[in-house]
């Protein structure tokens, strides 16, 4: 309580003003306008690349509704807020939590833009923020790495998006005494750092650079292989896969380039097809690559071997690209996957008492010509995760979902289930800013694999769904952070006819090896750091105490 008392302080005073602020300005706005013709209706938001830049075009000159009553205060069902860091008002993208010795380390990614650091005084581009949570309750901010200069929302940078780091315990090639961590920078490369002390990043390598883009990168802390979305100059697409070695952080080891067919270099096809999201990889045991492309429209899913994907021919032909392809899913134009991930032998208890079905005649069933038994049984099922990412303001685009997808059989593919937050729960295509999916953790810590995953909704916050029976998922949680003076503006329509609105826009969550849950917020509001409590927490499983 004393927390949320904290972060709200004066927050109701502070907006009264502005309220009356936005309003003279709006109203003198209003009168310079002479007429002007509105928007279209359900005209197209003036809207950044999914998953690129501060995202929508914030506006902070532009007429700008205050925040609603109920956006004042945190909506909060079966969650505990239990610490919070401001990020220095950066709009900020992946949280990745690490466990450095008897130290947590939070590093967060920044899409573009600028803002004073503290910590300097200066001026700095939106990069990397490194801030110690091992007191979650007392998060503190260590340091901040600035990001490709010259990258804001309006010029289209990326700042430094994307964040992984691994033990040098764990890479083969690696000083076992040291952690490493690998980001991209901006549009334009890819690094590695020593943060063996994280107050102290030394940058070691860039691993590529004169690229068009970056993004959601993987990286194997066992193996090193290191999966880079990346947009190679040569490539038809700003977004395809890099696939590097790095399990020595200091001698990157370039091991090809790899994206859909038709994206390649000399490929003709029209339209180039998607841009690659990101890869997910289960790692030699398992052998399995799985890949999300469009974001929000005309998406992709691969599933790739991987050890073909590694070893097999390289060249950038048609037949390579084709050749680790296990099966690919293809999807409507209105669906994209920002991630696919993969949770496999999931135990259906609906299904416990089912058996694979035995030869026809000895079961006396009908339809004795339907043949041989499938395999695995219908209680033990193998499922993607996949989630698109909605990337229009005030629901001016289709709504992106959580989907569950059925690969127990590769090669036959099949959608069963998805989930949405009802508009009405919340006026959310009123609130502002984005309405729809965007991210799940990735982390899958026992406490939550295979029974909780946490959905990141933009304005409707970060929720909790049980997916412990696939085909009937439940939300079974939310957390919507009231906005602070913080908190960036979000518009639609263009010119005289913009308007904007504050809005919470939770982006990217992920959780630590405790159960936290970190939330990062797209509208410069901050970073988040959540508790299940109630009938979240009992799916979870052997979680400590509460704190």
């Amino acid at each position: 309580m004393d927390l949320r008392k904290r972060i709200g302080d004066r927050l109701v005073l502070f907006f009264l003003v502005c309220g009356l602020l936005v309003a003279a300005v709006t109203q003198v706005a209003a009168q310079g306008r002479g007429g002007a013709a509105p928007a279209a209706p359900g005209a197209a938001p003036a809207a950044g690349r999914g998953g690129g830049g501060g995202g929508n075009n914030p506006n902070p000159s532009a007429p700008t509704r205050p925040p609603l009553p109920e956006q004042l205060k945190e909506e909060a069902v079966n969650f505990q807020l239990v610490g919070f860091n401001d990020l220095q008002a950066r709009s900020a993208y992946q949280p990745t939590i690490a466990q450095q010795g008897n130290r947590w380390i939070a590093y967060v990614g920044h899409h573009g833009g600028q803002a004073v650091n503290p910590l300097t005084g200066q001026m700095e581009q939106n990069g990397t923020l490194v801030i110690d949570v091992t007191d979650p309750k007392n998060p503190r901010t260590l340091i901040h790495l600035p990001g490709q200069p010259g990258a804001t929302p309006q010029a289209g940078g990326e700042g430094a998006q994307m964040v992984r780091i691994c033990s040098g315990a764990t890479l083969p090639r690696a000083d076992r005494t040291k952690y490493y961590m690998l980001r991209s920078y901006g549009g334009e490369s890819h690094e590695t750092w020593d943060v063996t002390d994280p107050a102290k990043p030394v940058r070691l390598a860039v691993v590529v650079s004169g690229l068009r883009d970056t993004h959601k990168n993987f990286w194997e802390c066992d193996t090193g292989i290191a999966f880079l979305v990346s947009g190679a100059p040569d490539w038809r697409t700003a977004r395809m896969t890099q696939i590097y070695d790095l399990s020595d952080p200091t001698r990157p080891v370039f091991i090809r380039n790899f994206g859909l067919v038709g994206q390649q270099p000399g490929a003709t096809v029209t339209p180039v097809p998607t841009e690659l999201h990101g890869a997910i990889s289960l790692g030699p045991s398992l052998n399995r690559v799985y890949m999300g492309y469009g974001t929000g429209a005309t998406g992709y899913i691969q599933i790739l071997d991987r050890e073909k994907l590694l070893n097999g021919p390289k060249e950038p032909t048609e037949a390579n690209l084709r050749y680790p392809i296990v099966a690919q899913i293809d999807m409507p134009p209105d669906m994209g996957s920002h991630t696919a991930l993969p949770v496999l032998a999931l135990n259906a208890a609906e299904f416990a008492k089912q058996k694979p079905r035995v030869a026809a005649a000895s079961a006396e069933a009908a339809h004795a010509s339907d043949g041989p038994p499938p395999q695995p049984s219908q209680a033990r099922r193998d499922f993607i995760v996949s989630v698109g990412e909605t990337t229009g303001n005030e629901c001016l685009e289709n709504r992106q979902m959580l989907r569950m997808i059925d690969v127990s059989n590769e090669r036959f593919p099949m959608g069963v289930s998805m989930i949405t937050v009802p508009e009405a729960s919340g006026n959310f295509c009123d609130k502002g800013g984005r309405f729809g999916a965007h991210s799940v953790n990735e982390n899958q810590i026992p406490a939550y694999a295979k029974r909780l995953l946490f959905l990141t909704y933009f304005n409707a916050g970060v929720r909790a769904i049980d997916i412990r029976d696939p085909y009937n998922l439940k939300e079974v949680g939310h957390y919507i952070p009231a906005v602070t003076s913080k908190t960036a503006n979000r518009c639609v329509g263009q010119g005289a006819a913009q308007a904007c609105k504050i809005a919470i826009q939770s982006n990217n969550v992920e959780v630590d090896s405790r159960g936290y849950i970190y939330v990062t917020d797209r509208a410069n509001t901050g970073l988040h750091i959540l508790q299940v409590t109630g009938a979240a927490r009992q799916v979870a499983q052997g979680l400590p105490p509460l704190q």
